[in-house]
């Protein structure tokens, strides 16, 4: 389990400038002009970070002030950023926007939505070699699984929910430390089992890093909403009315980079989001018992 250390890359200042800094009490530009936006490394921070600057810049024009982009160290970090007022917006995965709206004041603007504007999801799921005795998930009782980062809900909560409801409880949990290095876990034959997402497969495949001939999945979770582009909750309501419809008004070239790596297929905008969107998610956390320091 990694700790909460400091963010991992460095801020990112573009460069088109805010104009005359006002107060977000008026709807203007936090921080002399400055919005700070955080990003969890779901993927290969070195291939996040070109995809989330085409974003970030395109928010820049349209909101009219200085977007930085900051790819944080791990859900913990992004969570205790937003709450310690270090940033203003921030992607959470779904299971983190749980804690986050709770411990950060995070409030869900936006999501990704599909070519016909339809908000798209993604699906858990559990992997094993083709070859594998094990046929289904009670067949994991006394074997590894490999899964993501503690907090996560495709790569640590919903697979612990999916062998909980199963009645498997003595399975050996190993955290690979993000979903990339879960998949490659069981690639490798470090591991049993392991959980591969349906974004994180779809972005492996398209890579040529996984070949799904050579494996099988045995089970997969309900589909789970997209992740949100999120608010902190105490600044201004006239400021984060304005982000929303900056976000809302960015092109489908915008974020169709960023979209790649959540398996949005065909690309389209981003769409509105609230609290009732995320449901499951607060209702999985109450049945896990999960509480902050699980994230």
């Amino acid at each position: 389990m990694k700790t909460v250390r400091a963010v991992l890359a460095a801020t990112l200042v573009l460069t088109t400038a805010c104009g005359t800094t006002t107060s977000t009490s008026s709807g203007g530009c936090p921080n002399n002009g400055h919005v700070r936006f955080g990003v969890e490394p779901y993927e290969d921070p070195a291939r996040l970070k070109p995809a989330y600057e085409v974003l970030a810049k395109a928010l820049t024009r349209k909101l009219g002030c200085e977007v930085e982009l900051q790819i944080v160290d791990d859900y913990a970090a992004e969570v205790l950023a937003m709450r310690n007022g270090k940033l203003e917006l921030a992607e959470f995965g779904p299971l983190g926007y749980v804690f986050a709206s709770q411990k950060a004041k995070a409030e869900p603007l936006v999501s990704f939505a599909d070519g016909t504007g339809k908000l798209t999801s993604y699906t858990a799921g559990i992997w094993v070699a083709k070859d594998s005795p094990v046929q289904k998930i009670e067949d994991l009782r006394g074997k590894s699984l490999a899964l993501s980062s503690v907090g996560s809900a495709s790569g640590d909560a919903l697979p612990r929910y999916g062998l909980k409801k199963h009645g498997v409880a003595d399975v050996k949990l190993d955290y690979a430390g993000g979903h990339p290095e879960a998949m490659l876990a069981l690639i490798n034959g470090k591991v049993d089992a392991a959980e591969i997402n349906s974004q994180q497969l779809a972005t492996a495949k398209s890579a040529g890093t996984f070949d799904e001939a050579k494996f099988r999945q045995i089970w997969k979770s309900e589909p789970i909403p997209n992740d949100p582009i999120t608010v902190r909750g105490d600044l201004d309501a006239s400021f984060k009315d304005r982000v929303r419809k900056a976000l809302l008004e960015l092109e489908t070239a915008d974020v169709e980079k960023v979209g790649a790596f959540l398996d949005v297929t065909p690309p389209g905008p981003l769409v509105r989001v609230d609290n009732d969107t995320y449901k499951v998610l607060f209702d999985l956390a109450t049945t896990l018992g999960l509480k902050e320091e699980d994230v």
